[in-house]
């Protein structure tokens, strides 16, 4: 990163700190944070703005309960002459110079009392990181929720989520259980590009999580989406189609129209891997059990069974369905874990 970008992020977060009139107390020994990944029902792919992570067009999602990150994090005491940050991915110690580690330095910069303090960060993931299925986005936003807790901000979610966007734009999303909404927003200084819960509940409605590879993606969504937007001449019809696809989503959630929803969400995310297919050098996520995955969700809608799938930039597979589906996608399935988004049991 710039010094020039890293400014106009830095000068973003104190707006934020000062707009929500956010009491500033010293930091307490550790603050915790815990966030769920959460699924694009309609996706964000494209940014109008990288150094604010502003997106192209609004998104729509769901919260996975029971799945995400869980962060402790602190300032490391001065009187030991700390010299970088101290980050602990699911109990391994990494080493300063990995990707992982770089990467949340420099957003923990943005929130440094002094340039010479320090974080120790204890982070854990209970899905696999970077392979797809948004820890990026649970681990940002468990992230800002820990340091919420550090300094005392007390911020609300909303402004939190203008935080966690930062960090990773699907954070913005996971702050919140269920639907959420993130608004693509006008503004150039991006204060109205924030995520908000949609409180409409759906408890029928389900997940089933088909893992195809949980390994790490040899393209981030990060880079692919950057690749996607220089290269391809496909993509100049995705923000129209993405903006309509999230408003037939609020639909389908207002009106429990779950075939609108299927359809949508499906559709959606084929045209978003369509899109970076036609990326050069092409990007593609799929695996052959990704293609045979789908198939067989399209057989079982042809012997009646209502279901559909979404995916995000990688090769693992989310089904939607409702509740009376689950025997027919546990037969055709052996391996699918079936998450229940608003059951509380």
């Amino acid at each position: 990163m710039t010094n020039t970008s890293f400014a106009l992020q830095h000068q973003f977060v104190q707006r934020v700190l000062s707009q929500a009139h956010a009491p500033i107390s010293p930091p307490k020994p550790q603050g915790v944070g815990e966030a769920p990944v959460n699924i694009a029902l309609s996706k964000y792919w494209g940014k109008r703005d990288a150094v604010l992570n502003l997106p192209m067009n609004g998104s729509v999602s769901i919260s996975l309960p029971g799945l995400g990150t869980h962060t402790t994090l602190g300032l490391i005491n001065p009187a030991l002459n700390p010299t970088a940050d101290l980050i602990t991915l699911n109990q391994q110690k990494l080493s300063n110079d990995t990707p992982f580690a770089q990467r949340l330095s420099q957003f923990l910069s943005l929130f440094r009392p002094t340039p010479q303090d320090f974080f120790w960060v204890n982070t854990a993931n209970s899905v696999p990181t970077a392979a797809g299925l948004a820890s990026s986005a649970s681990g940002y936003a468990a992230l800002v929720l820990a340091l919420d807790d550090l300094f005392g901000w007390q911020l609300p979610k909303t402004a939190l989520s203008l935080l966690a966007r930062l960090g990773s734009g699907s954070a913005s999303r996971s702050l919140f259980n269920g639907f959420a909404l993130w608004h693509q927003g006008e503004q150039d200084d991006g204060m109205d590009s924030f995520a908000q819960e949609i409180t409409t509940p759906w408890p029928e409605l389900c997940v089933g999580l088909l893992k195809i590879d949980i390994s790490q993606k040899s393209i981030s969504s990060t880079a692919g989406m950057q690749q996607t937007v220089n290269t391809c001449a496909l993509y100049q019809a995705w923000p129209t189609q993405a903006n309509q696809d999230m408003q037939r989503i609020l639909q389908a959630i207002e009106e429990h129209d779950f075939t609108l929803l299927g359809q949508t969400a499906e559709h959606n995310a084929l045209t978003m891997h369509a899109t970076m297919m036609a990326t050069w050098p092409p990007i593609v996520y799929w695996q052959p059990q990704s293609v045979a995955a789908m198939h067989t969700v399209w057989a079982l809608r042809q012997q009646g069974v209502d279901v559909y799938f979404t995916m995000d930039a990688g090769p693992n597979l989310k089904l939607l369905f409702l509740e009376t589906q689950t025997p027919a996608i546990k037969q055709a399935f052996a391996d699918v874990s079936i998450i229940r988004p608003f059951n509380k049991s």
